[in-house]
């Protein structure tokens, strides 16, 4: 039976330089040194603890290994004011459920999820498991190439995807990680996409909030198996050669007893003023950034996934809240900051913090932020007076891009601005173009019930919805079902419609699958995403066809002439000015009949004639398909 007294407090991972770092602000591998850590102590095999809790009276260790007894494994303080409690407990093994049990200093008490747990009970049960992140990764190949697969002139074409309601079981069970490693890879190399990105993998009480609610940020949900497990399938898409992003959010966390809400009895990790503390849109708390253990917490985290879990980039949830320290608040809901202004200058140099450090130790991921606003250099280096973010998300062309293709064909003559108003700025950011989540949810439908007309018309629209995203500036984001025309709203609760690839979605995929390889394949359309000379209109201005036609470029003196009819009207014999003679190949075309089209095209490509037209001495005339795109390619010379 364990006792008092087989509790070791003399032993510690940490050292004085992790103590000083710690409170610096500047610990970015925690993790190495608080939480459960199976080790040898002089022969003797159990577990260290440590966990930081300056304000509790005491702390315990709580487990099924010693009958949940508060008495059994009490930690000590460390003399050094850090706050932290630690403690060897001999003969605890590998997967011991346990809790942190602490009372506070009015003398109340309840138990505590390890906030640095690499493992734990599956929801609604919260406790902790004592776990090691030990594997044999065989994805060296990817790792040695992913700085050119990840760099920025690199083709992006990323599938957002909600583990839980992807795909189900036969017996309606969720799928695993090891069930995903079996299919997922697979499927994402045969539709093309470069990368995956996970809604938060996290471990979060609520699966009603799709992972946004963080309660585990050093472990992957329980719903879909072990680290280990999680592993498996990370090492699978590497080696299919798919990158993975991993949503990431360390703007807010829930307020759950167990969590990290009023950890030592105290608001030990967010703000104590709600003013600053509690997010109105979110029910929930906002991580206390100017606590330099708090930022430690969390930059600690975000390597951890980089570290352990190999993660090739960090798409960065909700940045706009932590800009804005008025986000969602009415006047007299907010503080100011010291110098009476609305910016959150704790979260400004966190964010900073954030980005020099993943990019100092890993140059070859990036970071990713979801920011709403016109926030100047979010994704410009720090030593720019930037952010340091790597990408952002073009928040705004997604709004003018879903808003334009809602409208009758009949209208858009009178919004063509909604097309090309993003070029303004396209090359203010690194941007990606994202239709995600967000935009399929909470009675907003599906991407495929936004596009007006008959069933011809809305598959046509989504083609060339597709087609617009994928020729246009800047890496490129598809949220799950959208391959396929899912016609229903997505739900968390369900699955996707698989049974429109048995229909028109077939010809809808092979067409995405068109679109990504030929991304891949071109750098024109990809190498200069956020430079201005690697795009070039040919005209903008015919509005009352509702058509633009416009280039992308390559350092290699080859371009890509796209051009897209935004009506149902066919456009015959319809001429385009041209930057150089020769044969325009026909690269693709969205209204073939092996993608649902009518057929419409150019039997291989056009030659160019001597008629000067767009400022150009050279042009095409070209057969414009109804609600279609057409693409074509020629080299100088």
């Amino acid at each position: 039976m364990n006792t008092v007294d087989a509790v070791r407090h003399d032993l510690s991972l940490l050292t004085e330089q992790d103590i000083y770092l710690f409170r610096e602000g500047r610990h970015y591998r925690l993790y190495e040194k608080l939480g459960a850590h199976l080790m040898d102590a002089d022969g003797v095999s159990g577990c260290f603890f440590a966990v930081w809790a300056p304000n509790a009276r005491s702390v315990s260790v709580i487990s099924d290994q010693n009958g949940w007894d508060p008495c059994a494994h009490p930690l000590a303080p460390r003399l050094d004011s850090s706050g932290i409690w630690q403690g060897f407990v001999p003969g605890m093994t590998r997967g011991a459920v346990y809790k942190y049990h602490l009372v506070a200093q009015n003398g109340q008490e309840w138990d505590k999820r390890d906030p640095f747990a690499l493992f734990g009970e599956s929801p609604p049960e919260s406790a902790s498991i004592v776990w090691d992140t030990e594997y044999f990764w065989t994805d060296k190949s990817w790792m040695a190439e992913r700085g050119a697969r990840n760099a920025l002139d690199a083709p992006w074409s990323v599938y957002e995807m909600h583990l839980g309601s992807w795909r189900r079981k036969d017996n309606g069970e969720l799928m695993s990680f090891v069930d995903l490693a079996g299919c997922l890879p697979e499927y994402l190399s045969g539709l093309g996409f470069t990368h995956v990105e996970f809604l938060p993998v996290m471990e979060h009480p609520f699966y009603g909030s799709w992972g946004y609610q963080t309660t585990g940020y050093f472990s992957p949900s329980s719903r879909y198996g072990s680290p280990q497990e999680f592993m498996d399938l990370v090492n699978a898409l590497h080696r299919a050669g798919i990158g993975v992003v991993l949503d990431w959010v360390p703007s807010h966390f829930p307020n759950d007893e167990y969590g990290l809400h009023r950890f030592d009895g105290t608001h030990l990790y967010d703000h104590e003023d709600p003013r600053r503390g509690f997010h109105p849109d979110w029910n929930s708390c906002i991580f206390n950034l100017g606590r330099y253990e708090v930022r430690s917490f969390l930059i600690s985290s975000a390597m951890f996934w980089l570290d352990a879990y190999h993660a090739d980039g960090l798409r960065v949830d909700a940045v706009a809240s932590m800009l804005y320290l008025d986000y969602s608040r009415k006047e007299g809901e907010w503080i100011p900051n010291e110098y009476g202004g609305r910016e959150n200058l704790e979260a400004i140099d966190f964010l900073r913090t954030l980005n020099s450090t993943v990019y100092q130790q890993y140059p070859d991921v990036q970071t990713i932020a979801e920011e709403s606003t016109s926030w100047p250099m979010v994704s410009r280096p720090v030593h720019l007076g930037g952010l340091g973010f790597g990408m952002k998300w073009n928040m705004g062309w997604m709004h003018d891009t879903l808003e334009y293709f809602s409208m009758d064909p009949v209208f858009r003559k009178y919004h063509q601005d909604k097309l090309t108003f993003a070029l303004w700025y396209a090359y203010t950011e690194n941007f990606m173009l994202p239709l995600s989540h967000d935009e399929v949810v909470y009675g907003k439908g599906s991407l495929f019930t936004k596009m007006p007309g008959d069933d011809w018309q809305k598959w046509a629209g989504l083609r060339l919805l597709y087609s617009y995203m994928y020729t246009m500036p800047g890496k490129k984001l598809l949220f799950m079902g959208a391959e396929f025309g899912q016609h229903g709203e997505w739900n968390h609760d369900g699955v996707l419609e698989w049974g429109q690839l048995e229909g028109q979605g077939a010809g809808l995929s092979a067409y995405l699958h068109d679109l990504n390889m030929l991304l891949r394949s071109d750098p024109a359309l990809h190498g200069a995403d956020f430079l201005p000379e690697g795009f070039e209109w040919v005209d903008f201005r015919d509005a009352e066809e509702s058509v633009i036609a416009f280039l992308r470029r390559d350092e290699q003196k080859r371009c890509v002439l796209a051009v897209l009819n935004f009506t149902p009207v066919p456009r015959e014999n319809y001429r385009l000015g041209v930057p150089w003679a020769g044969f325009w190949k026909e690269l693709l075309c969205s209204d073939a009949v092996s993608y649902g089209g009518s057929g419409w095209g150019n039997y291989g490509g056009v030659q160019s004639d001597a008629i000067p037209s767009h400022g150009h001495e050279q042009s095409v005339e070209i057969a414009l398909p109804p609600l279609g795109a057409v693409l074509f390619e020629c080299s100088e010379g």
